[in-house]
């Protein structure tokens, strides 16, 4: 587990952790890490932000996201504490 800082002013900020499963665990090297975020970071801007990180080769549009266990829409807000989970399609039989 890793922490790093994507913005440097600590007075707006918040520490959300963001999970990663099948092909964004590969490409993040890791399963989850503590970020911190200014508070008015949206799930689309997290996405493009670790996606440039991390390279990831899937889209957003190609994924679903989840906040504290339960699936949100792209739009919905997240806060200080939170729990974020970037889902890839599954294919099953």
């Amino acid at each position: 587990m890793s922490t790093i800082d994507v913005a440097p002013n600590t007075e707006s900020m918040m520490t959300i952790n963001v999970l990663y499963f099948a092909s964004l665990a590969d490409e993040a090297n890791c399963q989850q890490e503590t970020l911190s975020v200014e508070q008015s970071t949206s799930l689309t801007e997290l996405y493009e932000q670790l996606s440039q990180k991390h390279r990831f080769s899937r889209p957003q549009a190609e994924l679903r996201v989840a906040v504290n266990d339960y699936f949100v829409k792209w739009t919905d807000q997240i806060h200080d504490g939170d729990s974020v989970v970037f889902i890839t399609p599954v294919a099953g039989g």
